[in-house]
């Protein structure tokens, strides 16, 4: 019996994902554990696995369609077995009308574009008579990326449409003409899955839990000499974030109003102290999670914070490193950001924002002496936590940094 290969919930968050790129065909067996398709989810680009044997006889969506979860985009089944009911039974969906495009394209190397192609169908762009210009997702983005207008590739898909394969072959004849003065123009960029989630989720987040702010300005001149001496002995190189990552899980764990959550009709207050690490990829942010970051040492912080970072920007993490936050760090301090403030991740309760450390000049016990110093704002849901909360939390913060001494012990 011929069965329906719906979209899966891939992420906690997830409402509904891109199709990338189908690894298979129609008429291709499969059995359980093969690679059906890859996914681009609200925070990564996913491989689909396999649960039925059997052949392709559907691919119900094409390549670069956006789908709702749960909604069908393949039927697996016996050869010749019929599947109609299957599909008028579904919700109306974006059929893959690419199939003999796709196969009948000359042989492509193994490595797949799997970035930011999510535009639902081809959308035509206009041009300089009023015409317009039909053109994959894949062909638009591979003519941005390479600087060519695409209303100059001739096309050679079906009914002239511009596929991948014209841009990668297309030489311009003579150089872009330039922009007349003067000429209003702009480009619309598709909003990635992971785009639309943080924009949903912290919309969310700003308009629903009452946001207050607190400030405060630590030394950080022996927490730059002891991370130092840190890296003399680390086989890991220890950064100041993985320092103030560690101090805010020893100062959660002696304040835990900061770090609990609102859930409606209690406030859940945590026993675990799961630290996000806020990290900026192409396509937006995303919040890896070090676990029980209370109990870890500093060199196996930095260790899961630069695995973090390297699969983040390939794409490749998966749910159970971004699940479970109960505090989140957002450091801008490495682009030169001095102070700034940020917008709770939810489920947490707060969310501390690290500016730089900046050299300058204090008065202490009336003289002039230079220092070094960091400024940081703790963002607050007041659902949760009040202000002497707050602050509390940041004096235990400062004492740690200031006496970094404290953070081995």
């Amino acid at each position: 019996m011929a069965v329906a290969i719906k979209l899966p919930k891939m992420s906690d968050t997830m409402e509904e994902g891109v199709l990338v790129s189908w690894q298979v065909k129609v008429g291709d067996s499969v059995k359980p554990g093969d690679i059906l398709a890859e996914v681009e989810t609200d925070k990564a680009t996913m491989d689909l696995e396999n649960y039925e044997k059997g052949e392709i006889l559907h691919l119900h969506v094409q390549e670069g369609a956006t789908v709702p979860i749960d909604s069908i985009i393949a039927v697996i089944g016996k050869k010749g077995e019929s599947f109609d009911d299957l599909l008028s039974a579904a919700p109306a969906s974006t059929p893959a009308k690419e199939q003999e495009e796709v196969r009948s394209a000359p042989a492509e190397p193994a490595a797949r574009e799997t970035s930011t192609q999510v535009q639902t169908t081809a959308v035509s762009a206009p041009v300089a008579d009023g015409s317009r210009v039909k053109a994959s997702p894949l062909a638009r983005k591979l003519a941005s990326d390479k600087g060519i207008n695409i209303a100059t590739v001739p096309g050679s898909g079906e009914g002239g449409r511009i596929v991948k394969r014209d841009v990668e072959n297309f030489t311009p004849t003579s150089a872009p003409a330039a922009i007349q003065s003067g000429r209003e123009s702009y480009t619309d960029i598709p909003v990635s899955q992971m785009r639309k989630t943080i924009a949903r989720r912290l919309g969310e987040s700003k308009f629903t839990a009452p946001h207050f702010y607190l400030t405060m300005e630590i030394r950080m001149d022996e927490a730059v000499r002891a991370r130092v001496q840190m890296n003399e002995y680390s086989d890991v190189k220890i950064s100041m974030n993985d320092l103030i990552v560690k101090a805010c899980a020893i100062a959660l764990r002696k304040h835990p109003m900061v770090n609990a959550s609102w859930l409606g009709d209690v406030i859940r207050q945590n026993h675990h102290v799961h630290v996000g690490v806020a990290m900026a990829v192409e396509e937006g942010l995303l919040v890896p999670v070090v676990k029980f970051a209370d109990g870890k040492s500093l060199s196996t912080i930095s260790e899961e914070v630069k695995a973090y970072s390297v699969r983040a920007k390939e794409k490749k993490l998966q749910p159970t490193d971004w699940e479970g936050n109960t505090f989140t760090v957002s450091n801008l301090g490495m682009f030169g950001i001095e102070e700034f403030t940020a917008i709770i991740n939810p489920p947490d309760s707060c969310i501390l924002a690290v500016g730089g450390v900046k050299e300058t000049v204090i008065v202490e016990g009336g003289e002039m002496k230079p220092a070094q110093v960091m400024k940081v704002t703790l963002s607050c849901d007041h659902r949760v936590v009040d202000g002497v909360t707050g602050a509390k939390f940041l004096q235990t913060l400062k004492e740690l940094l200031e006496q970094p001494v404290k953070l081995l012990v």
